[in-house]
């Protein structure tokens, strides 16, 4: 079977994720994995932040669902494996696909913005351990999730973090790389205020 190819920057993303389920009211976090790529850690995580900053991210109990499937790919990637694993109870998680859809419309217009700042730049910071660096930070910043699910739009913050990563990851922008990481740091800081202040 050929490789799929690599989206290079979020409107491709986006395309790839309409892609599944077609035909199905359901669609899974397995058939979300296949369109966008089970071996594309950067395009996987950014659909996952995405669903988590669209109004499908305010349901109870999603944002931790998919802060547990980000979690468990960062791991991964972190210990070097390529083909990302996910038990099955997670791959049979449903979203109703009209839902799904609609809320990826709604990033389109962002899309066309964001993707003409991106750019490949500071390109030697994506040397094998900054990618394996990327995925503890995404490991980090969905700890945070299931505490500022409380928190109205306080939840916002991590998906953020983790969504600008992946970007960085898919169009080698070293200068998002570190936005990302500001990010990250941010929403470490919002949950420790909220937890010991």
């Amino acid at each position: 079977m050929l490789e799929q190819e690599q989206p290079t920057n979020l409107e491709k993303v986006l395309d790839k994720a309409t892609q599944a389920g077609d035909g199905n009211k359901e669609i899974s976090v397995s058939q979300i994995m296949s369109a966008v790529g089970r071996r594309s850690f950067g395009p996987l995580i950014l659909v996952i932040s995405l669903i988590g900053l669209t109004p499908l991210g305010g349901v109870p109990g999603v944002p931790t669902m998919l802060a547990v499937v980000v979690f468990l790919i960062a791991v991964q990637l972190v210990v070097g494996l390529e083909h990302f694993w996910l038990p099955r109870f997670l791959l049979n998680r449903t979203l109703n696909r009209d839902r799904f859809r609609t809320a990826i419309s709604y990033m389109r217009p962002v899309a066309k913005v964001i993707d003409r700042v991106l750019r490949e730049r500071l390109i030697w910071i994506f040397q094998p351990i900054f990618v394996r660096l990327a995925a503890a930070m995404c490991i980090l910043v969905t700890l945070t999730v299931p505490p500022l699910e409380l928190i109205p739009f306080a939840g916002t913050i991590p998906w953020v973090a983790i969504g600008i990563f992946a970007l960085a990851l898919i169009a080698r922008d070293g200068l998002l790389a570190l936005v990302a990481l500001a990010f990250a740091l941010g929403s470490a800081y919002v949950v420790i205020s909220v937890l010991f202040v």
